[in-house]
């Protein structure tokens, strides 16, 4: 990685003091632990720029501000420290609102810091002038604005420390001549909280019903791994003997190799979590918001058990009781509300001690059938699928995956793109280390993976840097291996080639008679792309190479380099995103009946 270790890392300036505004704005980030800070170079905040090397302060440039955005997303998750961004006011910021939205949905303490044009010039429509705060007023947690030179310190501390009290992205708006002049002002510290295992009586009502319980079941969230709690989820998973399930794209949140792991729930997941749900009489969504996408049925399975009762545990008040009836919410942290209902629990009576055997008996069976099944699914098994591989040159995408997994480093962390391979991903990825995996989440953007596994390397320079996109994503992102290059952090993107937007083809597929319209892709040479642009590539079209390619991209990626394996595979698909959203067209006009 090299870079970063050669910085230093002076300690803010202390008492109240005169300094010009971009000193304040950059000393308030030395104060808040900043050493990072992704983004385009813009002139509306150069003078800022100008100091972050003596303030210890390494500005990653990028491709692209979206890119950037993404990859303060993917620090921060892999850290639990800020991920911040930056760009130049209009255009360079309206380049992040994707971005923003993805950290929105993800919980990610990202810190978009957005110059604006010229306080004296605003609503003259100058150039690169918007309006910038409505812009993110919905997929942040909280804006602060700069009306003064004199509180920039004090807005830029508020943007940071909100950022993690909210939970969320933050907006921290400056108008780009508010960077100079001199002001007297005081560097504040970081205002952080416990935030507490929740109510006495809330926890005291849990611990009751849990006692009580002869099936409980664990829903592990991605409020574990913020709460940095996947012990305390095993220790209470241990006293109650309680399967765990993950929750949607957080695979990372219990270990795999734990015998009381059961898998991912939501889409593509594993059949063995959701059978062994749906026999819960108790649920613990522990850190989790049950988003209403990662509890749909699957595999024409409607898993969730409807009569159980449900122990909601989150420190976001706002999200409990929101998807699912509860019967007990806490509103706490999950690590601490977790260490506090084992000490409730222990030396108790449990009703569920009797059916141990049993429930245990069940989920070894479960696994084993669900491992055996994946271990046998070649290929999907519908019409389209089975009519475009029988004749394809190509690697059937569940083998390869097979493959992938069986040569992952155990210190992965690993991105996944939304797509259909990605996301059949689901079903393979396993992790027994946190802060392991990172999804697209419910904003579902494609061009998501590759730089927020950027990201993460960076936030992470020791740990093997894995992201997985399919082709039509990858059109999105892949300018960003230039950061890579640039910047020496390598990272290994595994880039799925079936020459198709599958998950839109998907439903061409179930409910358009295979008229397709926009979704077949004609594409270059990925690799050769990735050559041309200071990087290594690889093509695999064999499932017998798989293991070999990846373990020798990953093998030059600790040696620093970053390599783009291009796995070209069968167009056959997985099960869609949204049949629940979609219906058999209805054509009122004579000339479209035909096509119904």
């Amino acid at each position: 990685m090299g870079k970063t270790e050669t910085i230093p890392v002076p300690a803010a300036v202390i008492g109240k003091q005169k300094m010009t505004p971009s000193e304040a704005f950059v000393e308030a980030m030395v104060a808040q632990g900043v050493r990072n800070v992704f983004g385009i170079v813009g002139s509306a905040y150069m003078d800022a720029l100008d100091l972050f090397p003596a303030a210890g302060i390494r500005f990653i440039p990028t491709v692209h501000e979206q890119g950037s955005a993404h990859m303060a997303d993917g620090y921060y998750r892999v850290t639990g420290k800020h991920g911040v961004c930056i760009g130049q006011n209009g255009p360079g910021i309206t380049n992040f609102v994707t971005a923003i939205a993805a950290a929105y949905w993800a919980h990610s303490a990202v810190v978009a810091i957005t110059p604006e044009t010229g306080s004296l010039s605003i609503g003259l429509g100058g150039f690169q002038e918007t309006d910038q705060l409505p812009i993110f007023s919905k997929i942040t947690k909280f804006q602060a604005h700069v009306n003064n030179p004199a509180r920039m310190a004090e807005m830029t501390a508020r943007a940071f420390d909100r950022a993690i009290l909210e939970m969320g992205p933050t907006q921290l708006n400056i108008p780009r001549d508010f960077f100079y002049g001199e002001i007297e002002c005081e560097i504040a510290q970081p205002i952080r909280v416990e935030r507490g295992a929740g109510g006495g009586a809330s926890l005291d009502a849990a611990a009751a019903v849990l006692a009580g319980a002869k099936f409980p079941v664990i829903i592990a969230g991605g409020g574990v791994i913020a709460a940095n709690g996947v012990g305390a989820c095993v220790a209470l998973a241990e006293l109650l003997d309680a399967p765990v399930c993950n929750s949607y794209l957080h695979n990372d949140t219990f270990p795999a190799s734990h015998r009381l792991w059961c898998g991912p729930l939501g889409y593509h997941g594993s059949k063995a979590a959701m059978k062994v749900l749906s026999k819960a009489d108790v649920v613990v969504a522990l850190g989790s918001r049950l988003g209403p996408f990662g509890v749909l049925p699957q595999y024409g399975f409607d898993y969730w058990p409807a009569h159980a009762k449900l122990i909601q545990i989150d420190a976001d008040a706002k999200v409990l009781g929101l998807v699912k009836k509860t019967s007990v919410t806490v509103n706490g942290d999950a690590r601490e509300a977790a260490e506090a209902l084992v000490a409730r629990l222990r030396g108790r009576s449990l009703a569920g001690t009797a059916s141990k055997a049993e429930r245990l008996g069940l989920v070894k069976a479960e696994k084993e059938a669900w491992t055996k099944e994946l271990a046998g699914w070649d290929h999907e098994n519908d019409q389209w699928s089975l009519e475009v591989a029988k004749d394809s040159k190509f690697m059937h995408p569940r083998m390869m995956l097979r493959e992938l997994q069986k040569a992952m480093p155990a210190d992965a962390m690993v991105s996944t793109d939304i797509g259909n391979i990605c996301q059949v991903a689901n079903s393979y990825l396993t992790f027994d280390k946190p802060r392991s995996m990172f999804g697209a989440m419910m904003f579902g953007n494609c061009g998501y993976a590759f730089p927020t596994m950027i990201g993460c390397k960076s936030g992470a320079p020791d740990r093997t840097a894995v992201a997985y996109v399919g082709d039509g994503a990858w059109g999105m992102s892949f300018g960003e291996i230039l950061t890579c290059v640039r910047e020496n952090i390598p990272v290994t993107a595994v880039v799925f080639n079936n020459q198709q937007w599958g998950a839109e083809k998907k439903n061409h597929v179930d409910f358009y008679r295979n008229r397709f319209l926009g979704v077949d892709l004609e594409n270059p040479s990925f690799a050769g792309i990735a050559k041309a642009m200071g990087a290594e590539g690889i093509v695999v079209d064999k499932v017998s190479d798989v293991g070999d390619a990846f373990r020798a991209a990953c093998q030059a990626q600790k040696e620093g380099k970053t390599t783009i394996v291009e796995m070209m595979c069968t167009r056959e698909l997985g099960d869609p995103f949204r049949r629940d959203a979609l219906r058999k067209p209805r054509r009122m006009l004579e000339k479209y009946k035909a096509m119904v």
